[in-house]
């Protein structure tokens, strides 16, 4: 059992889209006004564990797929590729929109402090946030697709790509039933980065020559996102060092920051091989070979 930051799970009664700190969403949609997270909770303070045969079969399933296309033709799947990819890009969009929606009401109207402290049943009773942090740590489980395409289409799978999706999916099934207050930063941040990535992709796949800036700042965006979310964590960390409420536990900011700081790291590895080390290799690459975002979905290394 995981520790939590709230007294009961019972439900508390409140209007569509409205919380007990009275932040309001607009045109709110009947999947996140009747939702309530209480249930879910419970479900995964007692069976996130279920996470962990996941994780097994996506090996099992990538590296054994893997091996099976050594010997057999590649698939192109385009068109398939453009669909996932449009789809994941407008799901996380419309979740970061609503994230951010959540975390700037929080800054504007409690401090900053609040923002990476602030939760348990204050942000239980919030439909509308309750029910996206609820997507993003379901949706950590069908984006393991991104593999598979990898897979299929015979294109490199780096050690970034699978580590990357197997402990974000640990992480956010572990973390869900504390309703930690830093993860009103890792699932905004995750969400709106994702958008971006994403709808790069879906334009690869159609053959768009993106400009390779916009890759650049793809990874430099995902670099970003690790600076701040193990600031986020140092932040709470010091907070509760000085004996001040804050809703994460001691054991979720040492994985959380011990994850960001791996995360960092390989990303950074990533962007000096790409981006640094190879225009100093190669000043023009050929054509149908630019440079990209970590997912390393391409040929040669460089994303398609």
């Amino acid at each position: 059992m995981h520790q939590n930051y709230y007294i009961n799970l019972t439900n508390v009664p409140a209007a569509a889209g409205v919380s007990l700190y009275n932040i309001s969403y607009t045109m709110v949609m009947p999947f996140e006004g009747e939702f309530y997270g209480g249930n879910w909770v419970r479900w995964f303070d007692r069976h996130w564990g279920y996470v962990f045969y996941m994780v097994g079969a996506y090996m099992a399933v990538v590296f054994g797929l893997q091996t099976y296309m050594e010997t057999r033709p590649r698939f192109e799947l385009r068109k398939p590729l453009f669909v996932w990819n449009v789809a994941l890009a407008a799901f996380s969009l419309y979740g970061g929109l609503r994230s951010l929606e959540e975390l700037i009401y929080v800054y504007s109207n409690f401090g900053l402090y609040s923002t990476y402290c602030l939760c348990g049943l204050r942000f239980l009773d919030n439909r509308v946030g309750g029910f996206w942090n609820w997507m993003f740590t379901l949706s950590k489980v069908p984006e393991l697709g991104d593999t598979v395409f990898i897979v299929l289409r015979k294109q490199p799978l780096i050690f970034l790509h699978w580590y990357h999706h197997v402990t974000v999916l640990l992480y956010a099934w572990y973390s869900y039933s504390d309703y930690i207050a830093t993860a009103r930063w890792f699932v905004c941040m995750n969400y709106l980065v994702h958008s971006i990535m994403y709808s790069y992709y879906a334009l690869k796949a159609l053959k768009f020559r993106v400009p390779r800036w916009v890759a650049m700042g793809i990874t430099t965006a995902q670099l970003l996102q690790m600076v701040m979310g193990a600031a986020v964590n140092i932040w709470a960390y010091q907070v509760k060092q000085a004996g001040n409420e804050c809703h994460v536990s001691y054991d979720n900011i040492k994985i959380s920051l011990l994850m960001y700081t791996s995360y960092f790291v390989l990303f950074a590895r990533f962007f000096r091989r790409a981006y640094v080390v190879k225009d100093k290799e190669a000043p023009a690459t050929k054509k149908g070979q630019e440079s990209l975002a970590f997912e390393g979905k391409s040929s040669k290394g460089k994303m398609e």
